[in-house]
């Protein structure tokens, strides 16, 4: 998908479609997550929506992330309790592979084509059957795989001011 109009056009058409009510704030909600780079946070998000809707509140924005979730318009990323555009919810089913940078942020989504067999014959051998799934990934996107592996901090034009994210284990 390529433009904020794209995405928006393609979510309201597919809620026709579905018989369920795309609302003014879900909508908006929408169209805020498709201007984000990486995830996002739901107060995060909060605080984008406080500017065209001072009222809003917590619950508004996470009803609306739930109405998103159920309808494949997102996908949370567990790892991070944020929140990122899917950009394939045109697509019946998939499996999703979050590539997640753990120096800036960003958050990247590929088709796991392949995966998604494996990832049911896996579910069926243990005797359950899967729904959805998401796989998440977490690593160094390229730019700030190249700033790590800078040896010359001093005098090149990389960024040195982010640094990885410490993750629990």
């Amino acid at each position: 998908m390529t433009s904020t109009d794209d995405v928006l056009a393609r979510a309201e058409k597919l809620c026709t479609q579905r018989s369920v009510r795309l609302t003014p704030q879900r909508l908006e909600v929408l169209r805020l997550m498709s201007q984000q780079v990486g995830a996002i946070s739901a107060y995060d998000l909060l605080d984008l929506l406080k500017e065209s809707e001072p009222q809003a509140k917590p619950p508004t924005v996470y009803r609306a992330l739930d109405f998103l979730l159920e309808q494949g318009f997102v996908h949370k990323v567990e790892s991070t309790n944020s929140y990122v555009l899917c950009h394939h919810f045109d697509e019946a089913t998939h499996t999703s592979a979050m590539f997640i940078c753990d120096r800036c942020g960003l958050v990247r989504e590929e088709t796991a084509e392949g995966v998604e067999e494996i990832m049911h014959l896996l579910a069926a051998k243990n005797g359950f059957a899967l729904h959805h799934n998401v796989i998440e990934a977490h690593g160094l996107c390229q730019p700030c795989s190249e700033v790590e592996t800078c040896n010359s901090p001093d005098v090149c034009e990389h960024d040195h001011s982010i640094t990885v994210k410490k993750r629990g284990r």
